[in-house]
């Protein structure tokens, strides 16, 4: 019984791992190549710095009075003031009511028209100011998805207007065919090894068509073909290695040379390894809604309150944008006021009041009491972080979750809830930053810790964490490569004997 259930266990791994090793050859050279090269994105920090600066003596519409003449009369989710579209200023709004409740809309800050059909004409003109009317541009046609915009954040821009800048970087612009901002850029580098990186990785191959339903499912299941593989061949190592006494050969394991060796060596060296990131890749899919708790977020009204019309007595735009090069307003509500985040080409946004237009400070003791509202329970403690610990943390823009706005210093509020719920809060412009809650902390650990090493004191001493990284990859890509060579070796021999 027990040799069978080794044969069993031996041919388990065998035929699986001739699929499988496939798998772990791309996964282990493509994430090297996504240590270095993410997917495109365009993070918020790119787009302010390519965005033209605001005109404050241009002669521009109050957001209450362009909104009234675009005939949008409830107040939208988000409204932005940018020179984002065909170069021009316009008001860019997010419905939030009806049937086109999520719709992003662009209104000419100049006369109020909403701005409809964005053709080829508009969308070289929003490259062409993005980059900066010093390199021209090429209209590259129309696309629903390709393969550098599989993001689920472009689906309300969609189709897209592609457009080839002639700089050094051979941008490729995607200008939304809603609102004729560019909404993301990927340089020739990017999309180069995209290929041979994320897209790979991720098995982008099954999304944007007749697979993409079935991408999740696609994953998960190789993700556990995967772990079976790595648990099963280190079940077979261990059972093969000599421990109290060597083999003939003087060698702790059966084979003396050749592939079946280095394999067996690798796979015990690095089996650890290779089972964690197969397993943390699992996790990072949310497999069957593990780190879902099923609560809502935070009440963001407790803080922002609602958007509603523009309060009378506003200061004009022009006087909001009197404060230097300013290539954005945001129009929000904190602690029942209405105020503007001016946003200039780097740094921290100025919180403007929107009848003085004078710089503001949010009131701390306000500020704490409003955010006690968040959630529906009582607060264990407030933190003020003034550095980056294990769970707010910043990542470099290219990587999966980096790019985004990580300021310091921010307060760490913790929730005395059921799911233990924590809720990042900038002080300075009074935003909701992020929340997490015990399962989501949990996939912080399965996921980003065991998959990237995301890891403070690795991550503060590069190139240590790229040394760690890379010499793992290449233990595990042994591992893969050496089984895959056996694999074939082991289909041709397979093959020739059905024949004969």
């Amino acid at each position: 019984m027990r040799s069978r259930l080794k044969r069993w266990l031996y041919l388990l791994h065998r035929w699986m791992g001739i699929l499988m090793c496939a798998f772990f050859v791309m996964w282990f050279a493509s994430g090297v190549v996504m240590m270095y090269v993410g997917y495109p994105k365009l993070t918020a920090a790119e787009r302010l710095r390519h965005l033209p600066p605001l005109d404050p003596a241009a002669p521009l519409l109050g957001p209450g009075q362009a909104l009234a003449a675009a005939g949008i009369a409830a107040a939208p989710k988000d409204l932005r003031l940018a020179t984002a579209s065909a170069g021009r200023p316009v008001y860019l709004a997010t419905l939030a009511d009806g049937s086109r409740a999520g719709t992003p809309v662009a209104i000419d800050a100049t006369t109020g028209a909403m701005l409809g059909g964005i053709d080829a004409a508009h969308a070289l003109a929003s490259a062409a100011a993005y980059g900066g009317g010093a390199v021209r541009a090429h209209y590259a046609g129309l696309v629903d998805e390709d393969a550098h915009t599989h993001s689920r954040a472009l689906d309300a821009h969609r189709p897209l207007h592609r457009v080839l800048l002639d700089d050094e970087a051979g941008t490729q612009l995607y200008v939304s065919s809603r609102t004729g901002e560019v909404v993301r850029d990927a340089t020739r580098t990017e999309r180069f090894w995209n290929y041979a990186g994320a897209w790979i990785h991720w098995l982008y191959p099954f999304r944007g068509n007749l697979f993409d339903r079935h991408w999740a499912t696609i994953v998960d299941a190789l993700s556990i073909a995967g772990i079976a593989v790595a648990l099963t061949g280190t079940v077979v190592g261990l059972l093969r290695w000599r421990f109290a006494r060597p083999y003939r050969s003087g060698s702790r394991s059966p084979y003396r040379a050749g592939m079946m060796r280095w394999h067996h060596l690798a796979g015990l060296a690095f089996a650890l390894t290779t089972l964690t990131w197969m397993f943390s890749g699992l996790m990072s899919m949310n497999p069957w809604g593990l780190f879902s708790s099923g609560r809502g977020g935070p009440s963001m009204a407790a803080v922002y309150g609602d958007m509603g019309a523009m309060p009378a007595g506003a200061a004009s735009v022009q006087a909001l944008l009197a404060g230097g090069d300013i290539r954005e307003l945001r129009w929000v509500h904190r602690l029942g006021r209405e105020l503007v985040l001016a946003y200039g080409p780097a740094g921290r946004p100025t919180l403007l009041d929107v009848r003085t237009a004078q710089a503001v400070r949010l009131d701390a003791d306000e500020l704490r009491r409003a955010a006690a509202g968040l959630i529906a329970a009582p607060v264990a403690r407030i933190q003020v972080l003034d550095r980056y610990d294990l769970h707010y943390y910043d990542r470099a823009p290219h990587t999966m979750t980096g790019g985004g706005d990580k300021p310091l210093p921010v307060w760490r509020i913790e929730f005395d809830d059921p799911a233990a719920t924590w809720v990042h809060l900038d002080p300075h412009t009074g935003s909701v930053l992020n929340s997490t809650d015990r399962p989501r902390r949990a996939s912080r650990w399965l996921f980003a810790m065991l998959h990237s090493w995301d890891w403070l004191p690795l991550l503060e001493r590069r190139p240590l964490w790229d040394a760690v990284m890379i010499l793992l990859s290449l233990g595990g890509f042994a591992l893969s490569a050496t089984g895959l060579v056996i694999g074939w070796r082991r289909l041709r021999l397979s093959g020739h004997r059905f024949r004969a």
